[in-house]
């Protein structure tokens, strides 16, 4: 490793996300500043944090706070977590000068956002996608009645758009949804029709999630991982609550496309190519493309694939990446939804949307226990080497529950004094 170091700011330390950017950034020996929403963030307690900073509540505080962290440190690496930072960061840009920022620029982020720019893209590349509708009208909607295969899966081209379009009429978009029949679909749909904007219509796919990773720089690949979610959140399909590293040989050809798809997008920084993919067919079918560091970063830490210092060492120092193989067969679990998931399944099938999936509750219950004991299982937040996250995140959890059954309100954290080691 190279003694040439840059200190590192991390912007949404909230999440496991940001705390794994703490770790694999710190173990590394690279100072690390985190800003968190509260003073309980998960990475303020990590034992590789320099200092943590509690955020202010409006856009200029924090950039202000940013770069007056920036005339402090020098010259600096700024990374963020949350596509929603990255958007605000990007707005300030000309104001963040001073750092090296290690996330996508504007319009590389808004290439990937829009799914159906994405689903264009990959079709010229050979990806194929599901099959996907868009329309303007509920009219639209009605002819596609026929021609659709049931169920579909609705999802937002572009999340953060229809966030700004919905929320006004007090509608609250969800990531997707499930309908089995042209009816559901009409209903579903009716909802968004005083906003005039409308998710697409994709028919559904079988199999389980699979994700790509690449740290992409000048149009190569500079080093590759990939996982299988063995169980999502919610069960119908959401994020990782327990994946596995997969061997890089594995995939071989869909990698080269993913390479290829991210080429085509001039794709600079890491991004994960998220494919549908059925054991049973071998069939593979696109996704998305999260533009930032994925939710199962963790699972790439405990394998061994140090994406953030990768990052880091390949656009920050200008070095190049020298990275030995990643673990394959690492299992990584994320306790909170991952026991929601399972209590869904044992006592509450029938909220679950998608009704293709079936559950045998004594094997599900099984393997939830027997995951303790696998050699190779490993966790979202607890780390043995920095215990103190899970601790705090422990505690937290436990006071909410009980102040929760006493009737209490649970109280706020005092805030934490700007600057203080955690």
């Amino acid at each position: 490793m190279t003694t040439t170091t840059l200190p590192a700011i991390v912007l949404g330390i909230d999440t496991p996300i940001g705390l794994t950017v703490v770790r694999d950034l710190g173990m590394h020996g690279v100072p690390v500043y985190g800003i968190g929403r509260t003073p309980t963030a998960l990475g303020m307690h990590s034992r590789f944090l320099r200092r943590g900073l509690v955020r202010p509540a409006s856009a200029d505080a924090l950039i202000d706070q940013i770069v007056a962290l920036g005339k402090e440190l020098g010259e600096a690496c700024l990374f963020a977590i949350s596509e929603s930072d990255i958007v605000l960061l990007n707005r300030y840009r000309d104001r963040l000068g001073g750092f090296k920022c290690l996330f996508a620029d504007a319009p590389r982020l808004a290439s990937v956002l829009d799914k159906a720019e994405t689903y264009r893209v990959a079709e010229q590349v050979g990806i194929r996608g599901p099959r996907t509708a868009t329309i303007s009208t509920l009219q639209e909607a009605e002819r596609l009645r026929t021609e659709l295969r049931f169920p579909v899966v609705l999802k937002w081209a572009n999340p953060h758009e229809a966030w700004k379009l919905l929320t006004p009429i007090g509608v609250t978009p969800e990531k997707t949804y499930y309908c089995q029949t042209p009816d559901e679909l009409m209903q579903c749909l009716r909802r968004f029709e005083p906003a005039g904007t409308y998710p697409l219509i994709q028919e559904y796919v079988a199999g389980n999630g699979l994700g790509q990773f690449v740290l992409m720089k000048d149009g190569q690949a500079h080093y590759t991982f990939q996982h299988y979610r063995v169980h999502e959140w919610p069960p119908e399909g959401g994020s990782s609550s327990l994946c596995e590293s997969v061997p890089s040989h594995l995939h071989r050809d869909l990698m080269d496309k993913s390479i290829a798809l991210l080429r085509a997008l001039r794709w600079e920084g890491v991004a994960m190519v998220e494919y549908r993919y059925d054991p049973a067919s071998g069939d593979t079918a696109l996704m998305e493309i999260n533009g930032r560091f994925w939710g199962s970063l963790p699972l790439a830490y405990h394998a061994g694939a140090h994406f953030p210092y990768l990052y880091y060492r390949l656009f920050g120092l200008g070095l190049p990446v020298d990275a030995p193989a990643y673990r394959a067969g690492v299992r990584c679990r994320y306790m909170v939804p991952e026991t929601k998931r399972l209590a869904r399944v044992l006592f509450a099938a029938h909220k679950i949307p998608d009704r293709s999936l079936a559950f045998k509750r004594v094997p599900e219950l099984l393997s939830y226990l027997a995951d303790f004991v696998r050699p190779r299982s490993r966790y979202f937040v607890l780390d043995r080497n920095d215990p103190q996250p899970f601790l705090r995140d422990m505690q937290q959890i436990l006071g909410k529950v009980f102040s929760r059954r006493q009737g209490k309100p649970v109280a706020k954290p005092l805030l934490q004094k700007e600057g203080a080691k955690r």
